[in-house]
């Protein structure tokens, strides 16, 4: 794919494109981008209450469709891009980079082989100094990328979430938040989002019968450590003990280094030329607005449960 044109309302960077990327024409007039035959495709990264309007209208345009996360600001937003993809037969992928990652792939690649076992938790802790956005909370700016990893590792469903948030900065919007998403299975899942710490922590605990998984997104070399711990019951050798503790060793896994959304946007590339759907396609954005919105309700009512529901896109029935 070669980048054909730039929208841009702000003039301030314009020149800045311009540098970047000599070979694109810069424009202001968005309708420009949809009305000309010679674009497929079309990457939106605008504030996440556009992201609708921009998208449907690029999709009724004939257009691909690659959007920033999260897909729209509601659940029947999301819906109705999965069902106007869908029926125009056209890739719709939403930026959902974490999935995209060396890690968070090596981690569903462990799962699937067996290696953690029966899944007990996610637990995760992901905060830092800002950016406060304009349009969205912490949940959904923050949470956001935990709720599209755990739908990637897990093919469960959650059937509550639990949330509760704060907002500490006058006139601005919720600044910190807990989530808990409940399942059918057991398997539970905790995070904690703040844009008000003094650090930057990305840092995510996976627990299972057989292994355990530490994910540091800020690691420079080791962002996966496999575990050989956990409890055993019934320990055989001393039967005076009601649990057996394993300590075993840990391992790092050799992770390859390809940049998270360079993949993104070339398997985005891909999927348009094979006709295949792809990882984080409209059907994912649709179940990670759902639970967003979930935990926006339950935030509203103190953290009571809120169940994850909602009519399924056409897609997907």
């Amino acid at each position: 794919m070669a980048l054909a044109a730039v929208c841009e309302l702000q003039r301030s960077l314009v020149a800045r494109i311009e540098r970047l990327h000599p070979q694109a024409r810069v424009i202001q007039n968005y309708s420009e981008i949809l009305d000309d035959p010679k674009i497929d495709a079309v990457l939106i990264a605008t504030p996440v209450s556009s992201h609708f309007s921009l998208a449907l209208a690029a999709l009724r345009a004939g257009k691909h469709v690659f959007v920033e996360k999260p897909l729209a600001s509601s659940t029947e937003e999301a819906m109705q891009l999965a069902d106007e993809a869908h029926s125009r037969r056209k890739v719709l992928m939403v930026d959902h980079v974490f999935v995209y990652t060396p890690a968070v792939r090596r981690i569903r690649k462990l799962i699937d082989e067996g290696a953690v076992g029966r899944l007990y938790y996610y637990d995760s802790v992901r905060v830092n100094l800002g950016l406060f956005q304009q349009d969205v909370n912490v949940i959904w700016d923050l949470a956001v990328h935990d709720l599209a990893i755990m739908d990637f590792l897990i093919d469960e469903r959650p059937t509550m979430v639990s949330a509760i948030a704060a907002a500490h900065v006058h006139g601005r919007r919720e600044n910190i938040a807990y989530l808990n998403c409940f399942f059918d299975s057991g398997f539970t899942v905790h995070v904690h989002v703040n844009w008000l710490a003094p650090v930057k922590v990305r840092q995510t605990l996976l627990g299972g019968s057989r292994k355990m998984i530490i994910y540091d997104d800020l690691e420079p070399d080791e962002k996966i450590k496999v575990y050989d711990r956990g409890v055993d019951d019934n320990d055989q050798a001393n039967p005076m003990l009601q649990f057996g503790y394993r300590l075993g060793d840990m391992w790092s896994p050799m992770l390859d280094r390809t940049e998270a959304l360079l993949s993104a946007v070339q398997h985005f590339g891909e999927c348009i030329y094979s006709g295949s759907a792809p990882t984080t396609d409209g059907r994912c954005g649709v179940r990670v607005v759902q639970m967003l919105e979930a935990a926006s309700r339950s935030a509203a009512m103190q953290g009571r449960p809120v169940p994850v529901e909602g009519r399924k896109p056409a897609a997907i029935e």
